[in-house]
């Protein structure tokens, strides 16, 4: 075999050659032309970032109320008027400053708060907030109607003094009497507005009365620090109603708030199967009731 036969190269491996020499040459430039870059900080704009965040800094250093960030603070209850109070106030009952940037939007455009439910009626209140809030809320005479003056007003008493909107509230070591205080006299108790003193009502003619005070932990939310100002007194707890279990249906049985459907259908088929109910120790032995719902369930059952 001769030397020139031995570096034949046909004409298509002649092509894939080229293109293999050409491909090395690229990427051998490109990667030479790569290496070459370097990155180094634009220093006017490097200086115009730390310019810009030095003026942030002083702007919110100058404005500790500051809305448009929420600055931590411990939640303080004092009374207050929607209509006036300064956003630290506000911030300061817990609410949060979005919601204080909402409430002062409203009054700059001549919104008005005549009444503690309108409160209610603020963007983004939750249910929670107000039911915290509404026994300190104070409306300013100045932004009641006056059809609630005029409807009140009586010649022979205009010289005597305006008497308060509001109920005064109890001092420590003062009570109310869980089950015969109306809505008036519950709201005398600091920490309950309207909205409790109607919870408590139904709550105590869905029970048939309270047994105890802690029982008011039961309904939802309810401010815990507002108990020490009720009591039970020994004749209530003889007022409570009852319910005859070897009477009542399975529906009447389960209105009841210590009564699910299926305790009251375990009671209904005790009765069916074994005659009358003697004691709700009789009732340990099924898996609905356990030691605590019969201890609840005892002031509230007759045989």
């Amino acid at each position: 075999m001769s030397i020139k036969e031995l570096f034949y190269f046909s004409k298509s491996d002649r092509k894939a050659i080229l293109f293999l020499l050409v491909a090395i040459v690229v990427i051998f430039v490109a990667i030479r032309w790569s290496s070459g870059l370097s990155v180094t900080p634009d220093k006017p704009v490097t200086e115009q970032l730390k310019a810009l965040k030095r003026s942030v800094s002083s702007r919110h250093s100058d404005n500790d109320w500051r809305l448009d960030e929420p600055t931590p603070m411990a939640i303080h209850l004092t009374p207050f008027d929607p209509n006036t109070a300064p956003p630290q106030q506000l911030l300061a009952l817990g609410l949060q400053p979005w919601q204080v940037r909402s409430l002062l939007k409203y009054r700059n455009k001549g919104g008005v708060f005549r009444q503690p439910s309108d409160f209610a009626r603020l963007y983004g209140l939750t249910l929670k907030q107000y039911r915290q809030l509404e026994p300190y809320i104070r409306i300013s005479d100045d932004y009641r109607p006056a059809a609630d003056f005029i409807a009140s007003e009586r010649p022979h008493a205009m010289h005597q003094r305006d008497t308060l909107r509001y109920p005064v509230k109890l001092k420590a070591g003062m009570h109310v009497f869980l089950n015969s205080a109306d809505t008036t006299d519950l709201k005398k108790v600091p920490g309950i507005g309207s909205y409790f003193a109607r919870q408590i009502v139904n709550y105590r003619n869905r029970l048939g009365g309270f047994s105890s005070i802690e029982q008011l932990a039961e309904i939802e939310d309810f401010p815990i620090e507002s108990l020490t100002f009720f009591a039970v007194s020994t004749d209530e707890l003889g007022k409570i109603h009852r319910l005859n279990v070897n009477k009542l249906s399975l529906n009447e049985l389960k209105r009841h708030p210590y009564i699910n459907f299926y305790m009251a259908r375990a009671i209904v088929d005790f009765r069916r199967l074994h005659g009358d109910l003697q004691s709700l120790d009789q009732l340990k032995l099924l898996k609905d009731f356990s030691e605590e719902k019969v201890r609840r369930l005892q002031p509230y059952v007759t045989f």
